[in-house]
């Protein structure tokens, strides 16, 4: 697993920060993640979080981006989702929270979904 960041990008007062997460998100890494995470939040208005790298996701992984957005609104700060791989899509979708997020999610083809359900 690993977490990168992006410099600082600002427009007037307001800043922003990119972060990419690739490899897994499971309970195994959740304690270094929340602290990578959180550190990724000081200083910035807007977090957008890429999980386009992410390979596996459990609820303990779900519970940091939770974590995120409920800190945001607290702040009245943005945490923004994007480019959500298969394994985030999965879990946001078992747990029914892609509406609690707002974020747009791309839904993968149709060719692309039926190749999953074959046996």
């Amino acid at each position: 697993m690993s977490i990168s960041m992006s410099a600082n990008k600002s427009r007037g007062k307001h800043k922003r920060r990119k972060v990419a997460i690739d490899g897994t998100m499971t309970i195994y890494e959740a304690s270094a993640q929340k602290e990578d995470l959180l550190k990724a939040f000081n200083g910035v208005d807007e977090l957008e979080i890429d999980l386009s790298g992410v390979t596996e996701m459990d609820s303990a992984g779900l519970q940091l981006l939770v974590l995120l957005k409920r800190e945001a609104l607290r702040e009245s700060k943005q945490v923004r989702l994007v480019a959500h791989s298969a394994a985030s899509l999965e879990v946001l979708d078992v747990y029914n929270l892609a509406a609690y997020f707002g974020d747009p999610l791309v839904i993968a083809s149709r060719a692309k979904a039926e190749r999953r359900r074959q046996p």
